[in-house]
């Protein structure tokens, strides 16, 4: 019995051993900032219009999917990775601030993708500092954060 079980259990080391021939992603995916890539930092919007969303994504196995979040900065907080300071209005208090959060599936097998969105800004928000956020993930759920300070003003 005992030998038995010590023969299973050599078994089972054997097997969660064994190399598959697909090589584990240990890669974060890359949101590319072209020239044609946008918003940009420190691009203004207006109330009423549109922000066109547009960035390359690549990654060394398989993309997964992208969400794209706004969110005020009528606080001034940060988020890292940005060289670029942009000229912020003053501090307030949000009366009625835009919330936008929204997932985006990539197509399967791909690791080169090229998003494009449309994202229409409503009329009733509170003109301001923004942040937009883009959130990649591959396949193996590793994920790229970039953010970009935006600014939304009244419709001309």
């Amino acid at each position: 019995m005992k030998k038995n079980f010590l023969s299973l259990m050599l078994l089972c080391a054997l097997c969660a051993c064994s190399s598959s021939d697909e090589e584990k992603d240990m890669t974060k995916p890359e949101v590319v900032e072209s020239d044609t890539a946008c918003p940009l930092e420190c691009d203004t919007y207006h109330k009423g219009g549109t922000i066109p969303f547009k960035y390359l994504f690549k990654d060394n196995q398989e993309l997964g999917n992208f969400n794209i979040e706004i969110h005020n900065n009528f606080d001034h907080h940060t988020h890292s990775g940005s060289a670029v300071e942009c000229e912020l209005g003053a501090q307030k208090q949000p009366q009625n601030p835009w919330v936008y959060n929204k997932s985006f599936e990539i197509p399967e097998g791909v690791s080169t993708y090229l998003a494009e969105e449309g994202i229409a800004i409503p009329t009733d928000i509170d003109a301001g500092d923004y942040h937009f956020m883009i959130r990649l993930t591959d396949k193996a759920s590793w994920q790229q954060i970039k953010s970009v300070a935006i600014k939304i003003v009244d419709a001309e």
